[in-house]
């Protein structure tokens, strides 16, 4: 009789916890949270698209676009030898373009690790001549040089024998389609131990793949577990998944891709807009990866319009550099990244720290706001005259940023009227607004 009740009591217990468990949410720590509000002040970073796939200059998709044969690709690494390639120029180069943080692909779709890992050969030491931990010394001289790093880190590998296949890279000539999914998601969990291990302080761990499934709705990624590990090892860590949906409990930013939040024109980012911080990635010219065909880089004003855009959205705008095969950064994003430089030198303060201003949006621009500080950024006006629907907010001084020359404005019971002394030319023209408080 009372081992049944014990029996009895043990049951209701076990009956109790599961709901407890199940209704269990992420909790973000405070260094996490405190990450996020840096991340948010940031505004601005640099993504770096590199692996093998640039020796063939033709893009990092590659290998599936021509359904290359994982065996034979593999061959390249033997050939990677990377002479002209300088951790410390890279990151002066991106630190001087305004830039605060980098994020690295540790390993693309591609699967190989551009970093020394354990649990392959197939990796940036063991399998080329070059013979050296690129990550390393890109994580020595981004903490050296004071630029939080972050690392890509694809879910998918279209190399690997147990990587489960999707409706990408089906045909590199691997074995089986269905893979192992335990033993590929030990191998990821694997790496990403050593990636939050090694290498110092990470500040975002950057996922793509998700989507590769979407055909497969009830595959499961074990993305909570995984997550879960990651804030273990790094609680200040942030967590990001580009797989073009609202994000999953256990992610701590949100990622739109060639779109800014709330447009869809890529039809990538059609997803809502969340509470989290969040972050547009783009090109500088049309390829992520080095394509030895694409020079047609976008100017350094449509770059800066974008940056600001994103800002203007309370958004990071995470622009792309493909490296060269030899290492280097092509000439053309070397120019883009000194032209934005010279920029955010005079218009910084108007960027970093900011969250989108109380006037949303316009086709003539945005509004970024600080404290008690408005910017209106005129990216496209053809008039002396601004309209700003401020509602019953009120300013007590309105001037140009770059010169703090007074500008006249008239308040009115909807907002206020700027009167410019000329039609805006500026790439920018940033008017500063001091609002009463």
């Amino acid at each position: 009789m009372i081992a049944m009740k014990t029996r009895m009591i043990l049951c209701l217990l076990l009956l109790g916890l599961f709901p407890a468990v199940k209704s269990q949410t992420y909790q973000a720590t405070e260094e996490n949270l405190k990450s996020r509000q840096e991340f948010r002040d940031n505004k601005f970073g640099i993504f770096l698209h590199w692996g093998l796939y640039s020796m063939l200059a033709t893009g990092e998709w590659t290998m599936t676009n021509k359904d290359l044969n994982y065996q034979e690709y593999a061959k390249l690494a033997g050939g990677f030898y990377p002479s002209k390639f300088d951790a410390a120029k890279w990151v002066a180069a991106i630190k001087a373009s305004g830039a605060k943080y980098i994020c690295f692909t540790t390993r693309h779709h591609e699967g190989f690790s551009m970093f020394h890992t354990r649990y392959s050969d197939y990796n940036i030491v063991d399998a080329t001549p070059f013979k050296r931990d690129i990550l390393k010394e890109l994580a020595t001289e981004c903490h050296k040089q004071g630029i939080r790093l972050h690392l890509y880190y694809s879910h998918i590998d279209w190399y690997r024998e147990d990587a489960p296949w999707g409706r990408t890279g089906r045909g590199t000539g691997r074995p089986d389609s269905k893979g192992n999914w335990s033993s590929y998601y030990q191998f990821m969990n694997n790496q990403l131990t050593e990636l939050l291990t090694n290498y110092g302080e990470i500040g975002a761990v950057w996922f793509d793949g998700w989507w590769d499934q979407d055909q497969n709705p009830d595959f499961d990624w074990q993305l909570p577990e995984q997550y879960a590990m990651i804030h273990r090892l790094q609680p200040a860590c942030l967590v990001g998944n580009n797989h073009h949906q609202l994000p999953f409990p256990g992610e701590d930013i949100q990622i739109f891709e060639r779109d800014l939040p709330g447009e869809n024109r890529a039809g990538l980012s059609g997803q809502d807009i969340s509470a989290l911080p969040l972050e547009t990635c783009e090109t500088m010219n049309g390829m992520w990866g080095y394509k030895i065909t694409d020079s047609d880089y976008k100017s350094a004003k449509t770059l800066i319009h974008y940056l600001v855009k994103a800002a203007g959205k309370d958004a990071n705008l995470l622009m792309n550099i493909g490296p060269q095969p030899d290492g280097e950064l092509p000439a053309l994003a070397l120019d883009r990244l000194a032209e934005v430089g010279e920029w955010m030198k005079i218009y910084g303060e108007t960027i970093y720290g900011t969250r989108g201003g109380e006037v949303a949006p316009h086709p003539w621009g945005v509004t970024t706001q600080k404290g008690n500080k408005m910017y209106v950024h005129i990216l496209d006006l053809q008039d002396k005259v601004l309209l700003l629907p401020l509602g019953d907010k009120k300013i007590k001084k309105a001037v140009c940023f770059a010169d703090q020359i007074p500008l006249k404005y008239e308040q009115y019971k909807g907002g206020i009227v700027l009167y410019l002394t000329e039609v805006p030319t500026d790439i920018d023209k940033v008017i500063e607004l001091t609002m009463k408080e």
